[in-house]
């Protein structure tokens, strides 16, 4: 065994901690710490944002419903059945009698149009599941963008597509507030409103286009103000 003794400095090398260690601080702090940060405000801004969360909602509903069958192979406004989008807030989902106005002669035997009739002999209502819906702190009136010239499509999609309804627009404030801003690439004229597919700037489209543009630069004087409205009172009633 050694008696040799170790020295005062001897002892204190085991406490010294390597110089390098001085840069975990700032490199922490002002690197890790600030990505880490931002990459978590990121994650979050997108993952839980209605681009994220809702965009492709398709619930399951009672019936199989095609829209593309009956919107688009069959050519249906889509006013036939969401009576009311012109004049009301809502667009309201058909009662079982406008299913019944085809389905008491066609294709009878389906054991899906038998459920629609059951509804209709029995009068219990077949329970839709909403799809498309604006918060419930959010005031939406369809018939303001029914008559502005806002197509269907540009909310709903090409809904003539469709086997299953989907959400196709996050329907946010965001979203909102960018037609809002600037309307015109989304207004056509009135009696276009259903049209699936519709281009305003296809050629053909000329002087509907025109026809839009004079009418929103003779809107804008009158109303005074921006208009659709961009202040919080607008939608937030």
């Amino acid at each position: 065994m050694s008696n040799e003794v170790q020295g005062p400095e001897q002892g204190n090398e085991l406490l010294t901690f390597p110089a390098w260690h001085n840069l975990i601080p700032p490199v922490f702090f002002l690197i890790i710490g600030p990505v880490a940060t931002l990459l978590a405000i990121g994650g979050v801004w997108y993952y839980f944002s209605p681009e994220y969360t809702d965009v492709g909602y398709m619930p399951e509903q009672p019936i199989p419903y095609s829209h593309k069958l009956h919107a688009g192979d069959l050519k249906i406004d889509c006013r036939y059945c969401h009576t009311g989008v012109e004049t009301t807030a809502k667009a309201n989902i058909p009662p079982t009698q406008t299913c019944m106005n085809c389905h008491s002669l066609v294709k009878t035997d389906s054991p899906y149009i038998q459920k629609v009739t059951e509804s209709y002999e029995t009068g219990k209502p077949l329970e839709w599941v909403r799809v498309n819906k604006v918060a419930d702190y959010a005031y939406f009136d369809h018939s303001a963008h029914v008559q502005s010239g806002v197509g269907c499509e540009s909310c709903h999609g090409r809904i003539d597509q469709m086997v299953e309804v989907h959400q196709t627009e996050p329907l946010s404030m965001g979203w909102c507030l960018e037609c809002h801003t600037n309307p015109e690439p989304n207004l056509r004229p009135k009696d276009k409103v259903t049209v699936m597919g519709y281009d305003i700037n296809d050629p053909a489209n000329k002087g509907d286009r025109e026809l839009v543009q004079q009418q929103w630069a003779e809107r804008r004087p009158i109303a005074k103000k921006p208009s659709p409205p961009i202040h919080c009172s607008g939608c937030h009633r």
